[in-house]
């Protein structure tokens, strides 16, 4: 039976016994985000003409079947952030990447190339290396008011200038543009779905606790819109790339300096946590500069 102990005192520690349960639970969330972005590329493509309009993606079945899948997705993230902190659940979410590349070279029946190989083996071993030290490290803390006021000053800065990226990719289609705002914006809603689900436990659900669900929903429509464009110009392992490296590096951030996730970690720790986000980083950068190149190639 789950027990939780909430301090009393403000930015106290909060411990949960079933603090490994979220793992597993974001590593299936990450295969069905990874599922379901396939599936959603593939409506895009269809037809041989790239579709990015919604109400013609409405009536594409494939397209909701992976909306649903990412509906699916988000859930189980937030099922996980239920039990574990923001900086255990949100680096998983990058084995998405590997889910993809396996899922295509399936699709395509052949083996990844030894470049593709090789990032995938350093995205993996970053990953388990990053939550292994989050996991001994990091702690959920009590959410107070400061913390989401301090979250929500920050998105609508980030809201602001996704606007604007979302009205200069519609002259100017660019993929990397339109995904890197969706993965700051994901990482934020990451951020505020934690505080909020904590406050629900605390019993302190009040207006500021509205408020940032109002900026969770408003930043999550900005950036699934935002992700569509960047299906129109891009391939859905540069998507994917792109969302599973950016994401998790902003939701750990504000894990560290909003939350105060990392504040009893030993200096170690952070050591360990700059040297497998840099692998991770690394196995990331060499799948996604593969993509581009592809993309770019001339056909």
């Amino acid at each position: 039976m789950l027990t939780i102990e909430a301090a009393t005192l403000k930015g106290a520690q909060v411990f949960s016994s079933t603090h490994w349960i979220g793992i597993p639970v974001a590593f299936l969330g990450a295969v069905f985000l990874a599922l379901g972005t396939i599936y959603q590329d593939r409506a895009v493509e269809a037809g041989g003409k790239r579709e990015t309009r919604i109400k013609n993606l409405l009536r594409r079945p494939v397209w909701l079947f992976g909306t649903a899948m990412l509906g699916a997705a988000v859930v189980l993230q937030l099922s996980a952030l239920r039990f574990s902190p923001l900086m255990v659940i949100q680096p998983i979410g990058a084995s998405a990447l590997v889910v993809t590349a396996l899922a295509k070279a399936k699709h395509l029946h052949r083996l990844p190339s030894r470049r593709k190989a090789l990032a995938i083996a350093l995205c993996l071993v970053g990953i388990v290396a990053f939550v292994a030290v989050a996991s001994f490290s990091a702690q959920d803390v009590q959410a107070d008011d400061a913390h989401l006021r301090d979250t929500l000053i920050l998105l609508a800065c980030v809201v602001a200038a996704a606007v604007v990226v979302w009205v200069w990719t519609r002259r100017h289609p660019q993929a990397a543009a339109a995904t890197a705002s969706a993965g700051v914006l994901y990482g934020f809603v990451a951020t505020l779905a934690k505080s909020i689900i904590g406050r629900v436990v605390q019993g302190d659900f009040g207006w500021l606790s509205m408020l940032g669900m109002a900026g969770l929903v408003g930043a999550l429509a900005l950036g699934a819109s935002l992700v569509q464009k960047a299906h129109a110009s891009g391939s859905e392992e540069l998507v994917v790339a792109g969302l599973t490296v950016i994401d998790p590096m902003v939701a750990v951030t504000l894990g560290i300096v909003v939350l105060g996730e990392a504040q009893n970690a030993p200096p170690l720790a952070f050591a360990g946590f700059v040297a497998a986000g840099a692998v991770a980083i690394a196995g990331v950068w060499l799948m996604s500069t593969r993509e581009a190149e592809k993309s770019a190639a001339p056909r």
